[in-house]
């Protein structure tokens, strides 16, 4: 299944995306794509509803705006230098352990909502990423063998960063990360059982049609269920929770000279199976 929510920005409805493009609109039916509707068996409850009831739900018009396929996440956790590509790249070794750290939850926004450029930055940059949602809690899993089966889905999420802000202002990245609208993720939620290996998925991301990021999820050094059952042994990752597993090669910092986001820049990433997304940046008001 391929889930959805439509609507203005904090007033999405929960929806399903058809193979034939049609949104079905699942609000009669469900409250949210949220953290008691992963961890109450609602995917198995949506799955009976749309095998009874799938013809009589009504459509979300074509035009409706696209917001995150997931409600506000409880916590949004992120890789560093996950792609062996990507640490090359940055002159940086490969990772002993997963390099972790966390972004504000309320950075998450549609797919093709504004990029808003940050007050006084310089250094805005672009990283496309797998992100997995969490479906039933994991704390202290024994192995990555159980990992799996404690997520909900996939989906593309852009994990925007403002380089000064994370990496010359002293402190942690956290900083870097969390200013408005710095994670784009969908435009949908695919479920797991669609996506049995997420691993081996070609990753592309375009700044004003010039290709930036080239990458593929097989060069990930710390795989999804490592990451999962690695991540369980620190802190309690609950239903809805975002991960996002880290980028290839193509950022803006990498580049030489290095390059990065100016207000009227058009952003189009893309994942193998997740669909695509759009932004264009603004300044921050």
């Amino acid at each position: 299944m391929k889930l959805v929510r439509c609507g203005e920005f904090r007033e999405e409805q929960p929806g399903v995306l058809t193979d034939a493009g049609e949104r079905l609109d699942l609000s009669g039916h469900f409250h949210d794509w949220d953290s008691s509707f992963f961890g109450g068996d609602g995917l198995v409850r949506l799955q009976e509803v749309l095998r009874s009831s799938r013809e009589s739900l009504p459509r979300f018009p074509e035009n409706v705006r696209l917001g995150a396929p997931i409600a506000r996440p409880g916590k949004v956790i992120c890789i560093g230098l996950n792609y062996s590509d990507h640490a090359a790249e940055s002159g940086m070794p490969i990772p002993a352990e997963p390099i972790v750290f966390m972004k504000a939850s309320n950075t998450v926004v549609g797919p093709y909502d504004n990029i808003q450029i940050p007050r006084g930055s310089k250094k805005t940059d672009w990283e496309v990423e797998l992100g997995g949602v969490i479906g039933r809690e994991a704390r202290y899993l024994e192995s990555p063998g159980q990992a799996m089966a404690h997520i909900a889905g996939y989906a593309l999420s852009h994990d925007v960063s403002e380089r000064e802000f994370q990496l010359e202002r002293g402190g942690q990245w956290t900083k870097g990360k969390s200013c408005d609208t710095f994670n784009p993720l969908g435009p949908f939620l695919l479920t797991r059982d669609e996506l049995a290996q997420p691993h081996g998925l070609t990753m592309s991301l375009h700044v004003n049609g010039n290709q930036r990021q080239a990458g593929n999820t097989s060069t990930m050094i710390f795989d999804v269920s490592t990451l999962v059952h690695y991540l369980s042994q620190f802190m309690t990752l609950e239903p809805g929770d975002l991960i996002s597993t880290g980028t290839p090669p193509g950022v803006g910092l990498g580049m030489k000279p290095p390059q990065y986001l100016q207000v009227g820049d058009v952003v189009e990433l893309e994942i193998e199976h997740l669909g695509k997304q759009q932004q264009t940046c603004v300044a921050a008001s």
